[in-house]
């Protein structure tokens, strides 16, 4: 196909790649993203001013348990994303309500799993993490109430992969701010103003996951054509399912090794001493800085090559790769740039202990540097998502993994911190640089055979 070929109005066919289009997804996802760690911060806030330390410890342990568990199911979103894309490109509007369908029975019987798991999954994290009796009351009490809110948590991955894969930023932005929104006044008003303690804190999650569901699906399911909508056989059409599912296994496997390469860079922090481990944990916020905006341009790559490969239509696919991997290069640059000139004094902000303030001044540059030798891996994630190449993507990963425990055992007995560092950096350069690699094959092997 070449630009003489006309533009349709309902967004299907051939489409031209702008900026405005790609920060028109770009930009509303990464302000959404931004009220996660604002929630965060509040959280703790509320929990540190109940004046109980074990109260501020149990809700530490209980979110990275939820962290882990949600985790799990991340592969929900990202794999809406780029099906519902396709289909979107493609002006198959059956298939994107069948792909929505889908991924919210999966999103219903998981968290319902979760739900009925978890007192099992409460007695493994308490056993992994060893609390104190208080602190274990205090995240027995936090977890017990949250999971509740498992089933409303996935519908809402669903919900967001399926309003992004149609390239509607806005409302992705609207969802986010609801969910958190909501989540961040109960938590205040609950928890510290109606005196409900770390259990208000906890039914403001589930209230705010439960809004999303509900302003998420009236969004939806309003634009839901009667005459498109797909019959019971063709939403669970075992070819269909086969490749869901194998798709949402690929990403799974991708997510669980990145979460072992950031588990050991904390385990092998923690056998260098204390020191080494608090200044690399303030340190870990530069590179999560950068994670925000990386994240919503790989979302705008994710809906733009899936279009694209839906339409069947080269020039939208390569100038998508081009521009999103354009403002991801630009941006992690100057992310880098602002972290070198002002990361000290950030790290004044975050830490007021003199040792741990100087013991992290002498790792900044290499903290600084993640957000350019990650630039390339999130917007490359992006498109393999949105093409839905997730066996080259869950490949890649495993060999860039493979090099990161090579770099870590040559260079961290003879460089310690120094070389946990250099390790990421070359663990994320390695991720981008693999599947950059592979791109033109893949590329030209779908769009010929297209």
């Amino acid at each position: 196909m070449d630009g003489t070929h006309v533009i349709r109005s309902d967004g299907s066919g051939p489409f031209v790649v702008t900026h405005r289009l790609v920060l028109s997804i770009a930009i509303p996802m990464t302000l959404g993203f931004l009220t996660t760690p604002l929630l965060g911060l509040t959280d703790t806030a509320v929990a540190g001013r109940l004046g109980s330390a074990d109260v501020l410890a149990g809700l530490a342990i209980g979110a990275v348990l939820f962290d882990l568990v949600f985790a799990s199911f991340n592969f929900l979103r990202a794999s809406t994303t780029g099906l519902v894309a396709q289909a979107f490109g493609r002006g198959d509007r059956r298939e994107e309500q069948s792909v929505f369908w889908r991924s919210l029975v999966i999103a219903v019987v998981g968290g319902t799993a979760i739900v009925l798991l978890s007192p099992l999954l409460l007695a493994a994290g308490l056993a992994l993490m060893g609390p104190g009796s208080g602190v274990a009351a205090a995240t027995s009490t936090y977890f017990s109430i949250r999971v509740l809110s498992g089933p409303m948590a996935l519908t809402n991955y669903a919900l967001l992969g399926f309003v992004l894969g149609r390239g509607q930023g806005m409302t992705g932005l609207l969802l986010q701010t609801v969910i958190n929104g909501i989540n961040i006044g109960l938590s205040i008003l609950l928890g510290l103003h109606l005196g409900w303690g770390i259990a208000g804190i906890a039914w403001g999650t589930v209230a705010g996951e439960t809004a999303g569901v509900l302003v998420g699906l009236c969004l939806v399911l309003r634009r839901f054509r009667r005459d498109e909508r797909p019959a019971i056989a063709e939403i669970f059409a075992r070819d269909r399912l086969a490749a869901l599912f194998s798709l949402n296994r690929d990403i799974m496997i991708r997510t669980f090794v990145l979460l072992g390469a950031f588990t050991l860079m904390t385990r092998i922090g923690t056998a260098l001493g204390p020191l080494s481990l608090a200044a690399n944990a303030v340190l870990m916020n530069m590179f999560l800085v950068a994670g925000y905006y990386l994240d919503g341009l790989a979302n705008a790559a994710e809906q733009l090559v899936g279009r694209a490969f839906g339409a069947g239509y080269r020039p939208a696919f390569d100038r998508a790769v081009k521009l999103t991997f354009g403002w991801s290069l630009g941006l992690a640059l100057a992310t880098t740039l602002f972290f070198l000139v002002f990361g000290e004094a950030i790290v004044g902000l975050l830490t007021t202990v003199p040792e741990i303030r100087a013991e992290a001044a002498r790792y900044v540059p290499w903290a600084a540097l993640t957000a350019l030798t990650g630039a390339l891996a999130f917007q490359m994630d992006g498109v393999y998502i949105g093409a839905t190449w997730s066996a080259a993507m869950r490949n890649m990963m495993l060999a860039a993994f493979a090099g990161y425990l090579v770099a870590l055992a040559l260079l961290v007995p003879f460089l310690a911190n120094h070389g946990l560092w250099i390790a990421l950096n070359l663990f994320l350069l390695m991720r981008g640089v693999f599947l950059a690699w592979r791109l033109p094959a893949q590329a030209q092997r779908h769009f010929t055979a297209g």
